[in-house]
């Protein structure tokens, strides 16, 4: 079990929507075999919202966490909510959209994505230069009729779907590059 404490002010993201604890449990499921895994962890939050999926990374046993938003309320409640979480020393939270991922270094072993469909699918290629060779894409913020579309964009470039969960009408889809 891990304790998550946020502050949500005006960004989204509180642990009680289906999307948001889809996202979780699949990090669970892959962050506790990974744990004892040498080569530290990054991962990639987009849309982060309270920041609530890269801390909850951050706890599971992440090095690195980035997250970025378009709202900069956002920005600084993500920020504001790993310092209350102690995991602001690995996280780090940019304002803008996925064009900012241009100025992020490095790829990534994880990338999260809780945003809706249409931004997703636009977003989709820059996601996939940011994923490092082995990475899990973890998608969710759709309804479970979507689904075919993300999968369909995400094959055309090189995605394979390991996973999928439905709660309620929601979605969340876990691809890898390998």
């Amino acid at each position: 079990d891990i304790e998550i404490e946020i502050d949500a002010h005006l960004a989204f993201g509180t642990g009680t929507h289906e999307t948001t604890r889809m996202i979780c449990s699949v990090l669970l499921s892959y962050f506790s075999p990974l744990n004892s895994r040498h080569s530290p962890l990054r991962v990639l939050d987009c849309g982060t919202g309270t920041g609530i999926l890269s801390i909850c990374a951050l706890k599971l046993g992440a090095q690195e966490a980035v997250g970025y938003d378009i709202d900069e309320w956002s920005v600084n409640n993500a920020h504001h909510n790993a310092v209350i979480n102690g995991v602001d020393n690995h996280f780090t939270s940019f304002f803008g959209d996925a064009s900012i991922l241009n100025k992020v270094e490095g790829t990534f072993d994880f990338v999260l994505a809780n945003i809706n469909r249409n931004i997703l699918l636009n977003d989709l290629p820059a996601f996939r230069k940011k994923m490092s060779s082995g990475a899990h894409l973890i998608l969710s913020g759709f309804y479970t009729t979507d689904s075919p579309l993300l999968i369909e964009k995400a094959a055309s470039l090189g995605l394979t779907l390991e996973k999928q969960k439905e709660d309620h009408d929601w979605a969340c889809l876990v691809f890898s590059n390998s």
